[in-house]
C-alpha cells in the first residue's frame, strides 16, 4: 500500500484540518502543495475542487468526507455511533457558522474586500455569538476537555484550528469564551499535533486585523 497523497493549495485553509488529522494519527502521507499547476490539475479532480485525498490511486473529494475517512480509519471519529453522530453534528454546526463568518474573516486574512468594521458588525460578531456559546456549553457538558466523549476527535481539531486562526488574526475577539480558548490550547498541546504545528511547512503570509 502506497502513502496517501493529500492535494491542496500552499495555504492552511481547508487542507489544514486534514494535515493535522494525519499528524494526530501519526500516519505518513504525501503533502502535495498545488499552486501554479492548479489549472492543469483541476481537470483530474472528481469535482474540480481541492482538497483531494488519493488513496491507492483512487481520489476522495470534499474536506469533510476526507476528514471522516481519516478519522474513522484511525480512531478519531468517536468511540460509539452516538459519539460519531455528535462529532458530525458539531462539524455541521461549524459549517453553518463558517458559511456566514467567512464574509468577515476572509477579508480579514486577505481573501476578499470590504470595510472590516462593517463586516465585523454584520457577520463577525453575530455569527460568533451564535456559534461559540454552543461550543462553550458542549465543553462544560462533557467536562473532559474534549467536545465529544473523553478523547480527541476530528471535530476538536477542526474547531481548535479555527479558534487559533481567529485569535491570531483578530486579537481579543474570542476573549468572552474562555472554555473555547482553553480547548484550543489543549488540542494544540497534544504532543504529536504540537510537533506538527511547530514544524509545519510555511504557508502564505496573511495580514493581521487589529
Amino acid at each position: 500500500m502506497t502513502k496517501p497523497k493529500l492535494y491542496y493549495f500552499a495555504i492552511r485553509g481547508l487542507g489544514e484540518l486534514l494535515r493535522q488529522l494525519f499528524a494526530l494519527a501519526e500516519v505518513e502521507y504525501e503533502d502535495v502543495r498545488i499552486w501554479k499547476e492548479w489549472e492543469e490539475f483541476k481537470g483530474k479532480t472528481p469535482f474540480g475542487k481541492m482538497p483531494v485525498l488519493e488513496v491507492d490511486g483512487k481520489m476522495i473529494p470534499q474536506s469533510f468526507a476526507i476528514a471522516r475517512y481519516i478519522a474513522t480509519k484511525h480512531g478519531l471519529a468517536g468511540k460509539t455511533p452516538f459519539e460519531a453522530a455528535w462529532v458530525d453534528a458539531l462539524a455541521d454546526q461549524w459549517k453553518d457558522f463558517h458559511n456566514e463568518f467567512q464574509k468577515f474573516f476572509y477579508p480579514v486574512i486577505g481573501f476578499g474586500k470590504g470595510d472590516l468594521e462593517e463586516l465585523k458588525k454584520a457577520h463577525g460578531i453575530p455569527e460568533r455569538d451564535k456559534f461559540f456559546p454552543i461550543i462553550e456549553k458542549q465543553l462544560k457538558n462533557t467536562n473532559s476537555g474534549f467536545l465529544v466523549g473523553s478523547s480527541v476527535t476530528w471535530v476538536d481539531a477542526l474547531i481548535a484550528e479555527q479558534v487559533e486562526q481567529i485569535s491570531t488574526k483578530v486579537p481579543g475577539f474570542l476573549d468572552g469564551f474562555p472554555e473555547v480558548l482553553k480547548h484550543s490550547a489543549k488540542i494544540h498541546a497534544i504532543p504529536q499535533l504540537a510537533k506538527y504545528i511547530q514544524h509545519r511547512n510555511a504557508t502564505e503570509v496573511q495580514p493581521t486585523y487589529a
